[in-house]
Order: structure tokens, then C-alpha cells, then sequence
């Protein structure tokens, strides 16, 4: 794994040895995941050839550029509510979290998104069909939240749900009123969307999703969208031109084995992962108190390797110092960015 920092008088040697840790990654990373042709122009993969029709399907939609929304160049970076949270949150919450992310510096590492997840509208339309911020936790509105988030140059990221109801139960899902919700979004001033799968109509992802895609990009913003089907339908096979990432297992806990597992299940899409459109095998655990310090390491530089989302799911504001080190990692934040830069 990448060797973290330790002290500001790091001998000259022990700096190089890091640099040389991470063109390793780098370096592993490029055989891992950028693929050849052979001589008759089907890409191969660590010596696995492609050739069905989907994956080639995949190649060319690759080769025409990146998603509709021109957005996705890496992998998301910045804050979910819900793996430590869950349905506890409110505005206050937000606004502290946007604070710790610029005075703790991840904001400058990256760090941009920050992301409300389920529980945060009330459980019934108004009398227009639209969306409400719940009264209790989201006194000022989502668009007064979103003002201050963007005063502290970051991103907003709200959720929804292709399906009746999210999977929480206390608020609409957006199922049959995508182009209504995606222009309350932009008017709110969200900049990610998050669309969970609970609560469906039994209709495929591949029927659903696409309709969400469409308002947003009819909506007037540009907006971040993040699939979450649970790679039920394997959606690094068709939601390149749907999104810009797609989840690709079930959700992660903050234990060993559900995380290794995650990685496994998300390793095998590794060939699809590209600008425009990314593998996401779940928010980061790191800082949550369920795993060593060694295994969050094992998680982040895992994560960073599979240019996944590096979307962190701990209190940032009461985070350890430990916790705070390993997410600022800049060689591992570097191989999931794609800029293989030697810190020297």
C-alpha cells in the first residue's frame, strides 16, 4: 500500500521511497486498467479479450466522447450523509460539515462534493407535485443551503430515487416526475444527484434511469448523476450514456468483509471505468470505527486504485487526526485522479 506521510523532517530517502510507492500504483494501474488492440481492433484487457458485442458497444460509445453532461472528467470526490448519519441530518449538520471540509483542508485536496443523501424532504408532494424540504431539519430550504455551500466553493449533491419512495420510506421517490424534480434540482442550485432503486415499479434499470438522465439534461444545470441500481443489470455495460457513475454491488458496511467483497464484485467492471463515467463500489467507510487503521488504509488505497468516487462517509467534523492524514493522502488521491504526479 502507499506509504502515508509521518513527520515534516522525513529524510530525503524516505520521501523518494514514497514517490517510487506511488509510480508503482501508477504504473500497475496503467496495465491494470488502460486496454490495447489487437490486430483486429478489439480492445484486451490483462490479457482477457472482449469480444462481445456489448463490451465493443462500450469501446465506441468511449471512443465518441464522454457522458452527454460533460461532467465526470475523475472520479467524485467529497461527503455523503448517509454511512454515518443516515436519516439524522439536517441543515446545521450540512453547514458544519461544509466548514470542516475548507478548514481541515480536504477541500482544497479535492474534496468538492457535498453530498444530502435520503430523509431530507417531507413524506408528501405540495399540492403542485412538487418536492419539500422537510420543515423540521430544512427550515431555510434547499436553496438557501445550497447558497452557502457554494459560498465555501463547493458542490451540492441531494437524492432521489427511481421508484415511489426512496428506500428510507419517508419521502417521494421520483418515479413519474423526473423532468418536474430535475428542474426543481437546478433551480435549488444541486450540483449530484444520487438515484436509488428502493420502492420500483418492476421495470428494468435500463427503462428507468435513462428517463432521469433525460430531465436533467433538459433542466438547465449541469448535474453530477449517480446511478445506484446495485449492479443488478450490470450497469457499466449500458449506463455510460445514462450517467456518470453507476453503482456496481449492494451497499457497503464498515466491516472488512463487506468491503473486500465490494471490491472483488467491482474489480471485474475495472476495463469500464473511464472519463465521463465511473465504477462505484460504495462510499467510503474510513473514519467510522468499524475497521484497523490498517484496513481503512487497505479500503481508501483500494478505492483510489478503482478510480472509484472517493465519497467520505465519517463525521468530518469530529474526525481523528489519523482519519483526517489518511483521506489527504496526495499520492493515492493522485492514482484516483488520474494525475500520476510524484511528490517529491
Amino acid at each position: 500500500m502507499v506509504a502515508y506521510h509521518q513527520s515534516s523532517s522525513q529524510s530525503m530517502l524516505g520521501k523518494l521511497g514514497r514517490s517510487v510507492v506511488a509510480l508503482s500504483i501508477c504504473f500497475f494501474f496503467f496495465l491494470r486498467l488502460v486496454s490495447t488492440a489487437d490486430a483486429a481492433g478489439r480492445p484486451i484487457n490483462m490479457g482477457k479479450q472482449y469480444s462481445n458485442s456489448s463490451h465493443d458497444d462500450h469501446q465506441l460509445a468511449r471512443m465518441r466522447g464522454l457522458s452527454a453532461n460533460g461532467l465526470g472528467l475523475a472520479p467524485p470526490m467529497g461527503w455523503n450523509s448517509w454511512n454515518h448519519f443516515h436519516c439524522n441530518i439536517e441543515e446545521k449538520l450540512i453547514r458544519e460539515t461544509a466548514d470542516a471540509m475548507v478548514s481541515s483542508g480536504l477541500a482544497a485536496l479535492g474534496y468538492e462534493h457535498v453530498n444530502l443523501d435520503d430523509c431530507w424532504a417531507e413524506l408528501n408532494r405540495d399540492s403542485e407535485g412538487n418536492l419539500v424540504p422537510k420543515a423540521s431539519t430544512f427550515p431555510s430550504g434547499i436553496k438557501a443551503l445550497a447558497d452557502y455551500i457554494h459560498g465555501k466553493g463547493l458542490k451540492l449533491g441531494i437524492y432521489s430515487d427511481a421508484g415511489s419512495q426512496t428506500c428510507s420510506g419517508t419521502m417521494p421517490g421520483s418515479l413519474g416526475h423526473e423532468e418536474q424534480d430535475a428542474k426543481t434540482f437546478a433551480s435549488w442550485g444541486v450540483d449530484f444527484l444520487k438515484y436509488d432503486n428502493c420502492n420500483n415499479d418492476g421495470t428494468s434499470p435500463k427503462e428507468r434511469y435513462p428517463v432521469m438522465s433525460k430531465a436533467l439534461l433538459n433542466s438547465g444545470r449541469p448535474i453530477f448523476f449517480s446511478l445506484c441500481e446495485w449492479g443488478q443489470e450490470d450497469p457499466a455495460t449500458w449506463a455510460l450514456n445514462v450517467g456518470n457513475s453507476w453503482r456496481t454491488t449492494e451497499d457497503i458496511s464498515d466491516n472488512w468483509d463487506s468491503m473486500t467483497s465490494r471490491a472483488d464484485q467491482n474489480d471485474q467492471w475495472a476495463s469500464y471505468a473511464a472519463p465521463g463515467g465511473w465504477n462505484d463500489p460504495d462510499m467510503l467507510e474510513v473514519g467510522n470505527g468499524g475497521m484497523t487503521t490498517e484496513e481503512y488504509r487497505s479500503h481508501f488505497s483500494i478505492w483510489a486504485l478503482a478510480k472509484a468516487p472517493l465519497l467520505i462517509g465519517c463525521d468530518v467534523r469530529t474526525m481523528s487526526d489519523e482519519t483526517l492524514e489518511m483521506l489527504s493522502n496526495r499520492e493515492v488521491i493522485a492514482v484516483n485522479q488520474g494525475a500520476c504526479v510524484l511528490y517529491i
